[in-house]
């Protein structure tokens, strides 16, 4: 016999990155994190920001499997979020309801979280400009969430196709979202070094009026491309 599970299963005291880790990615592209770690990494395409923003978010994930139609893992994250935090809430992509609206990510900015992001639908697109709070999302709906569980916090889970943990880097910006595993983040710093200077090398050509890179046209005019001749 299955007996009802908690309201909540809640994992308070994750392993979290040292501060310097965040200010290793402050201000670094989406794309140039995905260069970094070999071309993926990024949430579903149709996850992108709902408010204007000045730059690229950083944050620590923080996770919470809502499910479809419920919020109350969110909230359970929110008392588990701390400074500069990142929220992210899984709803197995549910979109006949939101997951919150501006009341509950105006309570995440007052306790300084940076950042919110989930697969699903939010509300109240109003008041989330007003709020200001750095969030994605896949779309907006008026429908509401019920906040009965049950749920998890802390605790794996997968948003928009990617694994996150908590304690994984969240990277933001207006292309979209990417997740930094906390087991490569060491990797991926390294690495942002070289796509820095390879990205500054190249636009630098572009802007001096570049029209085919030498990458590409050893490609072009090796034996690796068959011409035809009609």
């Amino acid at each position: 016999m299955i007996t009802d599970p908690p309201a909540l299963t809640i994992w308070r005291d994750f392993p979290r990155p040292d501060k310097s880790i965040l200010a290793a990615f402050a201000g670094q592209p989406t794309g140039f994190v995905v260069d970094a770690m070999g071309g993926r990494g990024a949430l579903d395409y149709r996850i992108k920001p709902l408010v204007p923003l000045a730059g690229p978010i950083v944050g620590v994930a923080v996770t919470c499997d809502c499910g479809p139609s419920d919020n109350l893992a969110l909230f359970g994250a929110l008392d588990v979020s701390q400074d500069g935090d990142f929220l992210v809430a899984a709803t197995d992509a549910f979109t006949g309801a939101a997951v919150t609206g501006d009341l509950l990510l105006g309570m995440a900015k007052n306790r300084g979280v940076a950042g919110f992001v989930t697969d699903g639908l939010v509300r109240d697109l109003p008041g989330i400009l007003a709020v200001g709070l750095p969030a994605f999302a896949a779309g907006v709906t008026p429908n509401s969430p019920a906040r009965t569980g049950p749920g998890t916090v802390g605790l794996p889970v997968v948003v928009g196709g990617v694994p996150v943990s908590s304690g994984d880097i969240i990277v933001g910006d207006v292309d979209g979202v990417v997740v930094v595993p906390a087991e490569r983040v060491a990797q991926v710093i390294a690495a942002l070094e070289s796509v820095r200077v390879a990205e500054a090398a190249l636009d630098a050509k572009v802007k001096a009026g570049l029209q085919i890179p030498d990458f590409v046209r050893s490609i072009l005019d090796s034996d690796r491309v068959r011409t035809i001749k009609r």
